[in-house]
């Protein structure tokens, strides 16, 4: 009985003395450790959004049926994400709480890549035709492949945000620069992941890609990817083997989990957000109009610069080669990216705060998505066409071309407050409110991911209504930027200063 005692007076001493003593601000290099994975992981995202559509479509998937593979990753984000980061608040793992869900999403993703890049010859072994479409095999392969990707990215993104955080230790000036440079290498990633993706010949690095049930879009596609897990596999285990991560304080970890009832697996989650914080759940709604905002370029960025800049149809050459000029746009958009990213403290501090940081940049959402419809307006006004007649346009002018690629370079501002300063308040209203990391940041990936599928959903009908083409989503985009912008800077709570020393949910100790 004695010894009984004993221990649990020794765990209550261990608790209260943690909880006198908070961890300290991780060094700035393990911070750049941790924030480079976002490199590996968005140099496979931007290789999905630039080959993969083409790809299943020439597996003998519709066109109109490929759009609903991309429901994958709203859907898997709404879902895996939260309950990664809730169940990594709580890991007790002697190797810390967020390294073995990010070594796991790791080699999550070196699967789904194999998958992926192998369907065509996986699929040939299971029957199908060098020559006839569609190829089922290959097509049920590449949808298992493509939606283990999407969880694997949403494994490994939470994590590595929640890690950041728990490295800032509560720390506001470091909880910003944090995210700023998650969003840089965010950028780095983008630039990469575009560039390979438009490099046609990268197969010769990897000749045994290219078989008989893979062309050379298909071999060109396999070396993208490996190039894509080999970089994101380096910058992890460097991550992970450099920065080093404490195991938490199991007796405040079952402490949090003996409050309230216990409820089943969701039940759990659905619980522990319910407890969720007022400055969050503002947090939350600005967020989602936000990004009801941000969808419509997002979605059809390199589509409006075929159709409403060049005037193109699509499967006209003319329409391919706007949506190859909306390529290089997008490499502006994120070399701007990169640059404002690490300005974003800065920024923050010159105009007062990080809030207004993002409400003001709201409006420069507003102004750009406004000019893509005076560019369209200008371009659908001096459209040429060959002297000989024909139903293909000429390209526009150069000024036409030069405004519409500034228009996706100016984008980029606002786009790096968005990857950094959302997250970053997230953090901060999580310490204040004593609630975990991973599941804040978890939940605040659902505002992002419902607008996904909600603009998915209604942008058709609404073009529609308004005689087709992209501008309609436009306009409304630019009318949701000015909402969030004002509900920015009228609505979240500004962060005080103690919110610095918050106590950390849990606790951990970084070298």
């Amino acid at each position: 009985m004695e010894n009984l005692q004993s221990k649990k007076q020794a765990s209550a001493m261990e608790l209260e003395s943690h909880r006198q003593s908070p961890p300290m601000p991780s060094p700035v290099k393990n911070i750049i450790f941790v924030a480079s994975i976002a490199a590996g992981v968005q140099f496979g995202w931007a290789l999905q959004l630039s080959l993969l559509t083409p790809y299943v479509q020439l597996l003998g998937v519709p066109h109109t049926w490929s759009s609903f593979i991309w429901l994958c990753g709203p859907i898997s984000g709404m879902l895996v994400q939260p309950v990664v980061g809730y169940y990594s608040d709580r890991c007790t793992s002697r190797f810390g709480r967020r390294r073995p869900f990010i070594a796991a999403g790791a080699g999550l993703v070196a699967v789904a890549v194999v998958l992926i890049g192998y369907a065509a010859d996986f699929g040939h072994l299971f029957g199908d035709s060098y020559t006839k479409s569609p190829k089922t095999g290959a097509v049920a392969i590449f949808v298992i492949g493509f939606w283990i990707l999407d969880c694997a990215n949403n494994t490994l993104q939470g994590p590595c945000r929640a890690f950041l955080a728990d490295l800032c230790a509560g720390n506001q000036s470091k909880t910003r620069m944090a995210n700023s440079l998650f969003s840089f290498f965010m950028a780095v990633g983008n630039v990469l992941g575009y560039g390979a993706g438009s490099y046609t010949k990268l197969y010769r690095i990897f000749p045994f890609t290219r078989t008989h049930a893979c062309d050379l879009y298909c071999a060109n596609l396999k070396s993208c990817f490996f190039l894509s897990i080999l970089l994101l596999l380096f910058l992890t285990i460097s991550a992970l083997c450099l920065v080093r991560e404490q195991p938490v304080n199991t007796v405040e970890v079952k402490e949090s989990n003996g409050k309230g009832s216990r409820l089943p697996f969701f039940g759990e989650i659905f619980g522990a957000v319910k407890e969720l914080k007022r400055p969050m759940w503002i947090l939350l709604a600005v967020t989602c109009i936000n990004w009801i905002a941000w969808f419509p370029y997002l979605l059809y960025d390199t589509d409006w610069m075929g159709k409403e800049v060049y005037g193109g149809k699509v499967h006209q050459k003319i329409y391919d080669r706007g949506v190859r000029a909306g390529a290089l746009g997008l490499v502006l958009n994120s070399v701007v990216l990169g640059v404002m990213s690490l300005s974003v403290e800065f920024l923050s501090r010159k105009l007062g705060g990080a809030k207004r940081l993002w409400g003001v940049v709201n409006f420069i959402l507003a102004i750009g998505l406004m000019l893509m419809v005076l560019v369209s307006k200008l371009a659908d006004s001096s459209r040429r066409f060959p002297p000989g007649g024909g139903n293909e346009p000429l390209p526009p002018s150069a000024g036409i071309k030069s405004g519409a690629l500034a228009i996706f370079a100016l984008l980029g501002i606002p786009l790096a407050i968005t990857f950094s300063i959302p997250f970053a308040l997230a953090s901060i209203y999580s310490n204040t409110a004593g609630s975990g990391q991973g599941l804040s940041l978890g939940v605040l990936n659902i505002a992002i991911c419902v607008p996904q599928m909600f603009v998915s959903v209604v942008s058709g009908p609404w073009d529609a209504l308004f005689g087709g083409g992209n501008l309609p989503a436009f306009v409304a985009g630019a009318f949701f930027a000015v909402v969030s912008g004002v509900l920015a800077l009228t609505m979240l709570p500004s962060p005080t200063p103690n919110d610095q020393s918050a106590k950390m949910p849990t606790v951990a100790s970084f070298h």
